[in-house]
């Protein structure tokens, strides 16, 4: 698959997966900085994402479902075919992996990290 269809596929991803908020939090799990990487694999004309992604923290009680939303909204991309999502903590997730527009969002919304 070309360079240029790799891309336009990987920001329909970033799209959908900024549709997805943890409940505690008024940002997008995109924009908060816990996707560390999306990659995309073809074999035998079967589109794979793998995401690679992190939470604010090792306890959040919310882990599971954040995991299954950013499997079921990569999976509404019409080019993929399957989607593994693996959670990392290595490096931790801190505030400076947040988006600028996340950070004017949480100082507009009085929300504190």
């Amino acid at each position: 698959m070309e360079q240029e269809k790799i891309e336009e596929i990987k920001l329909k991803v970033i799209e959908n997966l900024k549709n997805v908020f943890d409940p505690e939090i008024p940002v997008n799990i995109y924009d908060l900085g816990l996707i560390y990487e999306i990659g995309l694999e073809e074999k035998k004309n079967y589109l794979y994402c793998n995401i690679i992604m992190t939470l604010t923290s090792p306890a959040c009680p919310v882990a599971e479902a954040l995991v299954e939303q950013a499997k079921y909204v990569t999976l509404a991309v019409d080019e993929i075919d399957e989607c593994y999502v693996s959670l990392t903590f290595t490096p931790p997730w801190s505030k400076d992996k947040m988006s600028d527009d996340a950070l004017e969002l949480m100082a507009a919304s009085g929300a504190v990290i």
